[in-house]
Parts: C-alpha cells; structure tokens; sequence
C-alpha cells in the first residue's frame, strides 16, 4: 500500500511547478508512481494551483481512500481517466512526451487493455515517438503478455538496439504459448547476432522443449552450453532440465543434475519426484519425498500428486493414507489435482467409500475427478455404480471425455448394456471423439463383448486401420465364435494392410486354431512367429504350449517350455494341464514339482491342474498336501480348485470329504457339480452319483453333456435302465439329442442294460458316426456274447475309412474271446502294430490271454506272457490264473498265482481263484491252506452279490442271504425250481463244496445269490416281463448250468450281467454258447 511518506520522496520540487504551461507537469514523475489524478480532477476541470499540490493535500487525499478502492483505481486509471487527462494536456496545448506515454502504457500493462494500448501506439506514431526504445519496449511487453505476439515481434524487429530483456520477454511468451519452433527461431537468431543468453533465456527454451519433439540432442547440446557458462547449479535451467531428462526416460542424467543443484526449490523436488515415478522408479520417489521432508522444505501440491501417483502405482496404498493425513494438515485438501491424485489412490486400492468421500468435498470437481473413480469401479466390476456416478456428473454440467467414453463402455460390456453403449456411440460421434484411439478400441471391445460381431465389424471399418489394438480386438470376436474363417481373415487382411502382428495378435489367432481343433493352421502361425522374432515372448509360448498340449502333442509343447528364458508361471501351468487333460497325471504331477523347485510359484489353474491330477491316480494324500499349498498361497476361495478337491474327493471314493469340499463352495457352478457326479460314478458309487444328477436338476442347474454323460454311465454302471431311460428323456427335451456325445453314451447305456435291441437303434440312427458310436457299438456286442455282430461291425468300420483305435481292438479282441475265435483274434492283436501303427496297451495283451486260456491253450498263453514287451501286469496273471481253474490245470495256476501274490498280495480274488482250482481238484487241504494263509494275511473275500428291480425297487441278495422279508417262500420256490430242474436234466456242481457235503453241512447257506435273485424274480414279476440280474463277479458253471434249465422249465427270458459280460437265458440255451 502507498502511504504519505512513501510518496514524499518522489515529490516534484517547487521549482519545477512554478514552470510554464508549456512544459508538461507528469513527465517529471517516474512512471510507476500511482497517483490518483482522478481524485483530484474530479468534477469541472479547473485551473491548477501550487496549493493542489502541497505535501498535506497529497498527504489527505491519499489517507482519504480505503486500501483496496486505491489499488483497484491505480490499475483502471490508464482504462479510463488517463486517456481523459492525455485529451485535457492536449487541449491546454501540452504535448505528451516519452515519460507521459510510459506511464500511461504502464496503466495499460497493469489493465490488461490491448486495445488502449493501440490506441496509444498510434498516438504515439503521429507524436514521432515510435522509435523510442523505453516506449517500444513496453509495447513489446504488452503485447507479448496479452497475446498479440505478430505486433510485438513486428515492434521487436523495429528496435535498432534490442536488449536481453526484450528477447526474453519473447520468448517466454513462446514458450507459454508451446510455439517451440518459434522459441528455437529466437534462440537462433541471438546466437547469429552474437547476443550470449542468460540463465533465465535458456530456462525459457528449455520450458519449450518440455513435452515438444525437439530432436534430444538439441538438449543436450544445451546442457552443454548450460555447463560452460556456469549455470549448472542454477534452478531456473536445471529443473526443466531434470524434467526434460525425466521425460525421456534418462533418470540417471535427471538425477545428476539435480544432485548437482546449490538449492532445491520445490520446482526441483516436483520434477525429480514426478520423473522417478513417471519411469518406474516410484520407490525412489517416495525415499525422495522423505529426504525432502527431513529436510525441511515445505511441501507442494504438485510434489503430494506426484508421490500419490507413485504410492498408487506400486501399491503402497496404506502409505498414501498417511499422506492424506499430511496433506490435510498442509490445507492442500481443496486442491483440484491433489484430490484427484487421491481418488485415484483409493479407487485403485478398492476403497470406493473414501473415494466418494474425496470427490463429495471437493470444491472443484473437473472431469479428471470423475474419470478416476468411473474408471476405477469400471475395472473393478463395479459397473452399476460407474453408471450412477456418471450421472452425477452430468449434474455438475461436465462434459464427458475420452477417458469417461472408454470406462463407461467398459462398464456398459460387463453388464451387456449394448443400448447405453450405443448411446455413447452417439455422444461420441457428436462430440467429435469417436475417433480417438482409446474411444476406438473400448467401443469395439464393447460390441465384442455384447456379442454384436456385426455391428463390431462394422464400426471396425470406419476406424483407423492402423491402429494394431483394433485388429486384434476383431482377432478375439471371432475367436469367441470359434469362427475361424473370419478370424484368418482378419489376420490376413491386417498383413496385407502392411500391419506387424504384435505379442497380442498372434495368441489371438493361436486360441482360435486351439478352439477350432485346426492344429495344421496353428503350426503355419506359429512358423511366422518364429520368423518375425516373438519366439521368445513369453504371452505368445504360453498360447503355443496351450494349443500344442490340448491337441496331443506334449512333447512339441515341452520343448517350447524349456526354451524359455523367463520364469512364466502361466506356461508351466499350461503344460501341467495338458499332461492332466491327457492322463499323464505322474507327469503333470512332476512338473508341478519341478515349477516349485525352480521357483516359481503356482497360481490357481496350476493347483487345480495338480489336484485334478491326484484325482486321476487316486493319489489322495499327495492332493491334500497340495491343497494345503494352495490355502498357504491364498485361494482359500479359488473355484476352480475348489471344484478339483470335489473330484479328487469323489473320485477316491471319499463321500462324506466330497460333500465337505462341495457345500465349502460359495458359487457352485455346473462343473462342481459335476465333478461330483463323474466322481461317484468313476468311483463305483453309481447309486450317490444318480442321487446329486437328481438334486441337480431339482436345484435348476444348468445341465450340459458331460452331466448328461456322467449320469448315464452311473445308470449304465448298474443296469438301472428306468432311470437311464428317463435321462434319455431330459436329454431330448434339452435338445442335446442330436448330439453325437448323447447318442454315443446312450449306445453304452442300453447295452449295459441288456438293451441290445435298444442300443442297435441309437447306433443306426446317428447320421455321422465318429470313432466313439463304433466302438461302444463293437463295444456292446462283444459284452453280450456276439462276437460274430461285433467283429463284423469291425469289418464295416474299416471299410468306411475310420481308424480304429485302443479301444476299438480291445472290444475286437473281446468279441473273440468270447466266441473262441483264436487265430482270428491273434491276427487282429498283430494288426494293431503291423498295419495300425499303434502300441498295444496292457489291456490288449490280457485279452489275448483271454482268447488263448479260453480256449484251453494255455501253455500258448503262458508262453505268450514271457514274450511280452512289457511287464505283465497283475490283469494279465488273474486271467491266466481263471482259465486255469476252468480247465484243472493246478500247475499252471500256480506259476499264475505266484506272480499274482507277488503283484498284489492283498487282493482277495487270487486266494479265491486258487481256492476254486483247489477245491475242483479235490486238493481240500491245499484249498484250506489258501483260506487260512488269506485269513493270516487279513484279506477278506469280496461278498458274492447280485441285484435285481422289482416293482421300482432295488432288492439285493448275499450268498446263503435269509435276511429278505420272503426268504421263506423264496427258498420255498428255489427248492420246487431245483426239483423241477433236475427232472429235465439238471445235474448239480458241486464239487467245490464235497468237503462240506461230507461234513454235513447245510449246503443252503451256500447257495449263490445269482440263484436267490432269479428266484424272487420268477416269484415276483409278470411272465411278460424279462428277469434281469446284475451280479458283482463271474458267474460260476453251476449257476450258469441251472439259469439255462430254469429258463425253459419257466419259459422266461432270464439276462445275467456279471463282472464279464452278458448273458441272454432263453428255452435252456444261453447266447454265449456255454464259452465264456
């Protein structure tokens, strides 16, 4: 504020006011004095007197005006009354000289008026004053200041004798208004003149080149000047330095000079602390930030957003809370950018609350303020609320930008709001933003996302074809089709657009020809990877390892994994599920743990992988202890190993642990419960997998057909050919009837069911047939004794041109065990290597023994043993060993059973067998030796057990059972059936059972319950209704013997399925034709 005393120094004396008229009164003031004339010359001009101009009149004017009315006044005077007074000199004949038009320009400076400032240029051009350089100087100020920067260069090029000052101004103005090549042009043209820029020149050139495509050499060659003239320890050059240096990623360079400053203001922090974390440094910013408050320097607002921006991106968030708490005490609170910085802290780190909380107090809410927390509840899954919020902003009257576009497009994809989303569509087009490069690829990804490919595709047409984003964006809609034609397409248009495939396209493209089963494709792609240098990236090998894995070729995929250099735990997940998906459980196990011991830590798709593994070998212990490993490394809560635990669980037969594992899951889906039920059935407890198929379809579960499949194997498993029937039903009102999948599994059901008939039907009914229909059908036959439909069926499928597989030469040799055709199956086992160039499994070599102990040839088939390629396994010996105790052969059978026990001394089947072979042989003390070495050893028989449905109900039967309500009447009936029998030939075996006939034993509690459940059957069911019985193990001679007398003294067909085959009873004759 001006007060009295300070205005006496610049008093004028008193000669000078007693001067004539003719010499102007203001030129001997200096020009910054604010006197207030307007005060003094209010109301009619008159004429002036020395008294007006007095010490005390100045002095009581002065006091006279309140402090902001006289500072606002001293600024409009030059507007206003200055002009007024120029005009009254001019009419008392007074001519304005060089100090009155500075004053006056002065006014202007400070008004801000361009165009009094004119007015006063053109005064001044008819005064003759133009070429004054103090008045053209301040001309040059104004304009340069207030924007008209043609008239102040043209001024500038006028002056004959121009200071630094003046270029200085110039190109500060420059520099503010970004025109850097106009900067550069000034830098220039001094250079040329021999005119040595200062400190403040050099800041200002240096300020332009901020955030400009200046050539970097151009900088450093300014550096270099900066050096040499003693300047590089000067703020004003070094902190746009250390901001250029940050800007281009030379942190070291930045952080030099900066090291090398004599005084850090907080320009200096603000652009080390910014650079650090706008080049990943963001650590070393925060450690700044602390050394600078240590140090005493009072923090910016600047410095707080850019430490919040570092906090944010490494997410330190609980150490950005703090800083809220300092930035509230500093009152930056109601800075726009600080809260802002915040918003996005907290949004990043999930804590919407106090983001709400920060934007509710913001005073100042601008469009970065929105787009921060829209953007944050987009990603988060908070779609809704991003929706709401952008509400609120329309409330605030701000316009949405590129950023709000893009997070509301994403929001709208999750919810699969296709109309909002075209909504913005047309906001963006009216706002002129819709071919912005972020605008581009959100609205696409959201026509991709809501399934709308063909508007996709054409707004894909109208955008920048050289945006590589969008192509690939067009790569995954396709993809999501599994349209692989269209994705090729793509992929060759945007080669031929000169594009370069980058590490997004090519997995694109990779998981396409991975969905669509075009493994030939994929292998070309993946050639022109290799070609174009991205074998190395580890996105793209992990595509490629996925693709090569899913299609069967491991050992391709393996090779791709080993030669990585960087330790990718997708790509080793990858491969650990494509060893499980193809039953290579031990080795996808051994990766697992090869990945730990390299380091690498697992993530849930390779937990789950592992324990689905464990789940395929039954190995439970080891699932627990990796199941432990998961909950340590934190997904306590992970679905997709929370749907492997169910598997392992039901697939090792472990009920109650099934069940803990299922209800833990909070979002069941259709795969939890599935693995339930494929569990059971696998595990042989069909009756639990059938109860959870049906509480999943009262649960109103979405089925698809692998629940259809696993249900009907469970009812295929145990004949139950009602319920399977009413699968079938679902199936067709599902629509999945027309599946090959369905009619495949339905083929498998009926025949386990006996239904040949029924199976026969849904086989000739497929259109296409793959591999599968042809070996559940071959499949089928051979199981019911007809091996000569089934090897015929063998015969067809040749013709057609399928190549069978494993499991179609396993039920070829089947057939002909099963009917004796010896040479013929032996024929077919050599074609399996000879013309099919496969490997025969373990299964292939029992069934060989099989045909050859069947047939009675088994010194063939013992010999065929020892010339096996690989170890016989402990099916191959039990098959052996049952041949044996069909034929008598004790010395044979025992060479088997010695092998058997060493193999699996506690299965129960092999002290059987040898008992059986014993006891035929009348060898009873060999045979009680066997009984009581398998007591000794704690081995317990596997109970003889047959059911049978009557009247919807299951009823099972034990041996010698007398547990059933009409067990009386049964054994009633059996004793009237055994009479009736014998009187058209039945004779009774009994051989096995002389010791007790001899010891006079009650030879009923031995009778079988094949026998039992036949009998309740006959007893039970309509004459039109056939008798069916499952039972859990071979049918012996003597049972067999009798079902065929009881068939034609009842004339009722009779269906025994036993843990071997079928067996069709009718009019005395079974159909496998008393061999099997």
């Amino acid at each position: 504020m001006v007060t009295p005393n300070r205005i006496q120094g610049f008093m004028v004396p008193n000669t000078i006011l007693l001067c004539g008229p003719s010499k102007s009164l203001l030129h001997h003031f200096p020009c910054k004095i604010p006197l207030k004339f307007p005060k003094f010359l209010c109301g009619r001009v008159q004429p002036l007197n020395l008294a007006a101009y007095s010490k005390a009149a100045i002095a009581q004017a002065l006091n006279e005006l309140p402090p902001e009315e006289y500072e606002s006044d001293s600024i409009n005077m030059a507007r206003a009354e200055g002009f007024g007074f120029l005009h009254l000199m001019e009419q008392r004949g007074v001519r304005a000289n060089q100090q009155t038009y500075t004053w006056l320009l002065e006014g202007c400076f400070k008004s801000g008026s361009l165009v009094d400032a004119k007015k006063l240029h053109g005064r001044m051009l008819k005064s003759g004053l133009d070429g004054d350089y103090l008045i053209s100087s301040r001309l040059i100020d104004i304009y340069a200041v207030y924007g008209n920067l043609d008239d102040a260069v043209q001024l500038f090029d006028k002056l004959s004798d121009r200071s630094l000052c003046s270029w200085n101004i110039l190109i500060n103005e420059f520099a503010g208004k970004k025109l850097t090549s106009q900067v550069l042009g000034f830098l220039s043209r001094m250079v040329e003149q021999n005119l040595i820029p200062d400190e403040t020149t050099l800041g200002h050139v240096l300020r332009a080149c901020i955030g400009e495509k200046v050539t970097f050499g151009y900088v450093e060659q300014i550096h270099a000047k900066i050096l040499r003239m003693g300047y590089s320890t000067s703020p004003l050059v070094c902190n746009p330095l250390i901001d250029l240096y940050a800007k281009n990623g030379l942190v070291g360079s930045a952080k030099l000079v900066f090291e090398n400053l004599s005084s850090r203001d907080s320009v200096s922090w603000v652009a080390m602390i910014s650079g650090l974390s706008q080049n990943g440094c963001e650590e070393e910013a925060i450690h700044l930030f602390h050394a600078m408050h240590r140090s005493g320097v009072i923090p910016t607002p600047y410095i707080f957003s850019s430490v919040l921006s570092a906090c944010t991106k490494v997410e330190l968030f609980e150490l950005g809370e703090q800083l809220h708490a300092l930035i509230l005490k500093w009152a930056f609170a109601s800075e726009t950018f600080v809260c802002n910085a915040l918003v996005t802290l907290y949004s990043r780190c999930q804590d919407f609350i106090s983001a709400e909380q920060v934007i509710g107090k913001m005073e100042d809410k601008d469009e970065i303020s929105y787009n921060s927390l829209i953007s944050g509840l987009a990603q988060c899954g908070h779609s809704e609320k991003a929706l709401q919020l952008f509400g609120k902003m329309q409330l605030d009257h701000l316009k949405p930008d590129c950023v709000t576009v893009a997070s509301l497009s994403s929001a709208c994809a999750s919810l699969g709001a296709l109309p909002m989303g075209k909504q913005l569509h047309s906001y963006a087009i009216k706002a002129g933003i819709s071919s912005d490069i972020i605008v581009e690829g959100s609205l696409l990804d959201l026509y991709v996302k809501c399934s709308d490919i063909k508007t996709a595709y054409e707004f894909f047409l109208t955008t920048q074809k050289e945006n590589i984003v969008l192509w690939n964006v067009m790569l995954v809609a396709y993809g999501q089709k599994g349209d692989l034609s269209e994705s090729f397409r793509i992929f060759s248009e945007m080669q031929l657009e000169s594009l370069r495939p980058n590490q997004y396209t090519y997995p694109s493209i990779l998981k396409t020809c991975t969905y669509a089963g075009a493994l030939d494709l994929g292998e070309q792609i993946h050639s022109q990877v290799i070609k174009t240098g991205f074998q190395p990236n580890v996105y793209v090998c992990s595509v490629l390892i996925d693709m090569y894995s899913k299609h069967g070729k491991l050992d391709t995929a393996n090779k791709i994994l080993r030669r990585l250099k960087e330790e990718d735990v997708v790509s080793w997940t990858a491969m650990i599920a494509g060893y499980a998906q193809h039953d290579l459980f031990v080795e996808a196990l051994e990766l697992f743990k090869e990945m730990q011991v390299v380091g690498i830590q697992s993530d849930n798709i390779g937990f789950s992988s592992a324990i689905s593994a464990c789940a395929g070998i039954q190995a439970l212990n080891q699932g627990k202890q990796i199941h432990a490993q998961s909950i340590v490394s934190g997904y306590i809560q992970d679905l997709s190993i929370g749907n492997a635990l169910v598997c392992l669980y039901a697939r090792c037969g472990r009920i109650e642990d099934a069940y803990l594992a299922f209800d833990k899951i909070d979002a069941k889906d259709n795969i939890s419960w599935n693995g339930l039920i494929s569990g059971f059935a696998q595990s042989g407890h069909y009756e639990e997998a059938l109860k959870v198929f049906n509480q999943m379809n009262q649960a109103r579960v979405e089925l698809n057909m692998f629940t259809f499949g696993s249900a009907v194997s469970a009812a295929g498993n145990i004949a139950d050919e009602k319920q399977g029937k009413q699968i079938h039903a679902k199936i067709i009102k599902m629509g999945y009837n027309t599946e090959i999948e369905a009619s495949n599994v339905l083929i498998t059901l009926y025949a386990k069911c006996g239904s040949l008939e029924d199976a026969k039907r849904e086989f000739l009914e497929i259109p296409e047939k793959n591999e599968v229909s042809w070996n559940a059908m071959i499949t089928g036959y051979s199981q019911h004794g007809c091996g000569s439909e089934a090897i015929e069926l063998f015969e067809e499928m040749k013709l057609l041109g399928l190549m069978p597989n494993h499991v179609t030469f396993v039920g070829v040799l089947s057939a002909c065990s099963h009917v004796g055709l010896v040479e013929k199956g032996l024929d077919y086992f050599r074609s399996i290597s000879e013309e099919y160039g496969l490997v025969p499994k373990p299964e292939h070599y029992v069934c060989v023994v099989d045909i050859l102990g069947r047939a009675g040839f088994l010194l063939r088939a013992r010999e065929f043993i020892k010339e096996m390629p690989i170890e016989p396994d402990a099916m191959v010996w039990r098959t052996l060993l049952s041949a044996c105790t069909v034929h008598k052969n004790m010395e044979i059978g025992k060479f088997a059973a010695q092998h058997l026990l060493q193999l699996e001394p506690e299965d129960s089947a092999t002290y059987v067998l040898l008992s059986n072979m014993y006891a035929v042989a009348r060898k009873w003390d060999l045979r009680d030796q066997t009984r009581q070495r398998m007591k000794g050893r704690g081995v317990k028989k596997e109970p003889g057990r047959s059911w049978i449905e009557v009247k919807n109900s299951i009823h099972a039967f034990f041996v010698g059972d007398r547990l059933h309500p009409l067990s009386d009447k049964i054994y009633e009936f059996l004793e009237d059936l055994n009479n009736r029998a014998a009187s058209v030939g039945y004779v009774e075996e009994n051989s096995s059972l002389l010791n007790e006939i001899e010891q006079g034993k009650d030879l009923t509690m031995y009778t079988h319950s094949e026998k039992l459940a036949i009998t309740f059957g006959l007893l039970s069911l309509s004459s039109a209704i056939p008798i069916r019985v499952i039972k859990n193990l071979r049918v012996c001679n003597d049972c067999h013997n009798w079902i065929k007398f009881v068939s034609k003294i009842s004339n009722r067909v009779v269906v025994v399925r036993d843990a071997y085959r079928f067996h069709h009873f009718k009019g005395g004759a079974c159909s496998c034709n008393d061999y099997w």
